[in-house]
């Protein structure tokens, strides 16, 4: 009769309790029970004990396989323990990788001279949230140049009214809460919402005339945390190459 590996065991386990942790933090954050410091501690806290599971799934595969007589059992616990294990720690391990890479910072705009303003978001934010007025940290400006040398506003040969309802349509294109849409003010407001954590994210789209050319510039901000571990500039790259693709004459 095998005798089942120990680690194999402490792997499945391990791994079992590591993903309770994780949809523990995800699930309380999202319905509210805690908030985001508490979420991401208990978050980490699941992301170590699902290494553990992933290096006694590694023990215990190696003992299984090179184990000269084949008493030893349980490589289906250890490779469930193994993935379920990773599929915590990744996650998690490559949001801290980001957020080593880039500033410690969450307001994020192709403006700095001039940001876009929040109006109708403004009112909806609260004093629990971070606030909007770019005064924190003092040399914000500073960093977000350092991080992003190659944000900046989008230039587009194009009347400005077209660009602003092609704006409008790729926004609502997205997974985003709409919030304002102003033709006349050239803005647009909404909301997005993290898919792993839930986080929120508010965005605004000012679109511009400049002599010949419409000028789009915009801003993402976080509403909890000291750094968005580059979510806000991803953001608005990715939307301002999408509105260029759509904006260019055929």
């Amino acid at each position: 009769m095998k005798e089942r590996s120990d680690f194999a065991r402490w792997s499945f386990k391990h791994a079992c309790f590591a993903a309770v942790i994780a949809a523990l933090a995800v699930l309380g954050y999202r319905f509210g029970i805690m908030n985001h410091q508490v979420a991401l501690i208990i978050l980490v806290g699941g992301a170590a004990i699902g290494m553990m599971a992933v290096l006694s799934g590694i023990v215990s595969i190696l003992g299984i396989i090179t184990a000269v007589d084949t008493k030893v059992s349980g490589l289906f616990l250890a490779l469930t323990g193994l993935i379920v294990g990773l599929a915590v720690v990744t996650p998690v391990f490559l949001s801290v990788q980001a957020g080593y890479e880039v500033p410690r910072i969450h307001d994020i705009t192709t403006d700095l001279q001039d940001p876009p303003k929040f109006t109708t978001i403004a009112n909806v934010r609260t004093a629990a949230h971070n606030p909007l007025d770019r005064n924190s940290p003092a040399n914000l400006a500073k960093l977000q140049q350092a991080g992003y040398p190659d944000l900046g506003p989008l230039l587009i040969d194009k009347e400005a009214s077209q660009v602003f309802e092609e704006a409008a349509s790729l926004a609502r294109s997205r997974d985003w809460e709409i919030v304002d849409i102003s033709a006349k003010k050239g803005t647009i407001e909404a909301t997005d919402t993290t898919r792993f954590m839930g986080f929120k994210d508010d965005v605004v789209i000012r679109v511009s005339e400049k002599e010949d050319q419409t000028i789009v510039d915009m801003r993402s901000v976080s509403r909890v945390g000291i750094s968005d571990m580059g979510t806000n500039a991803a953001r608005i790259k990715a939307f301002l190459n999408d509105l260029n693709k759509i904006s260019q004459p055929e």
